[in-house]
């Protein structure tokens, strides 16, 4: 009785298989296909995250703190979304308010599987004064997931004068344990020209790679701790050598990773 039902579910969905099966004017099969009328198998939703990537209070060679963010979040579909992304630092006990490296307001469209090419407006300079300079730019961005799983994210920055930049960043999971994370991150910095009130030079501006190591206490938050290196090449070290004098330096941290 039992085998009889079987037979019966097998040779039923060999009949629905058949039925949905789309030919090619020559009799070949391309594909699966449903009948006439049915619509997509599944609607399409929009829904949202924001990830804090970074949140992490650093300590540097030189006896100096900051505090750190890196984050993104968006709304959308899968072909289409909205991204806001920013990353800034607030440095303790210089008397100014913190800045944000990059601000973006970005609209991305899936080109490939697992990468979305991204355009909109960006912004530099300081969050609630004048204390640092300011500037716009218009960025185009490729977000995406390389085979072996490195997740890279480059940027191209024209500014609202006319300056030309990118960025590269990456990173990569080691995955320990079920909670515990080991992640290598780089960054690298170029520019067109020479923007000395922003401390840029032509060419090669910095690299900066690091490693975290987090514990996953729930999916949606995970404290960490990491160390960095860094080093500015070029005419952007000479602008800090004169200003700073140190081009080279490391840290280490401690932060939280949370998404909602």
């Amino acid at each position: 009785m039992r085998f009889t039902a079987h037979l019966l579910a097998g040779l039923g969905f060999l009949t629905f298989t058949s039925a949905t099966l789309v030919h090619a004017d020559d009799g070949s099969s391309e594909g699966y296909d449903a009948p006439p009328g049915w619509g997509l198998p599944m609607e399409q939703h929009n829904f949202g995250t924001f990830l804090v990537d970074r949140l992490e209070y650093a300590w540097t060679d030189e006896n100096e703190e900051a505090v750190v963010w890196d984050f993104q979040g968006w709304y959308g579909g899968d072909f289409q979304r909205v991204y806001i992304k920013g990353e800034g630092e607030n440095t303790q006990g210089d008397g100014e308010d913190g800045e944000f490296e990059s601000l973006d307001l970005l609209y991305s469209h899936l080109v490939a599987d697992y990468w979305e090419l991204q355009g909109g407006i960006g912004y530099q300079g300081g969050i609630a004064s004048n204390d640092h300079p300011e500037r716009t730019f218009a960025v185009i961005s490729l977000l995406g997931t390389m085979p072996y799983r490195f997740e890279v994210d480059t940027s191209l920055r024209v500014s609202d004068e006319g300056d030309v930049s990118a960025s590269l960043e990456a990173e990569y999971e080691v995955r320990l344990t079920q909670r515990a994370i080991l992640q290598p991150r780089a960054e690298v910095e170029v520019a067109a020209s020479d923007v000395e009130e922003f401390g840029v030079g032509e060419g090669l501006n910095s690299t900066r790679v690091g490693l975290r190591l987090r514990y996953e206490i729930t999916r949606k938050f995970a404290p960490y701790i990491g160390a960095y290196w860094e080093k500015q090449y070029g005419d952007t070290a000479d602008m800090t050598r004169e200003e700073f004098g140190d081009v080279e330096g490391s840290g280490v941290v401690a932060g939280v990773r949370m998404w909602y």
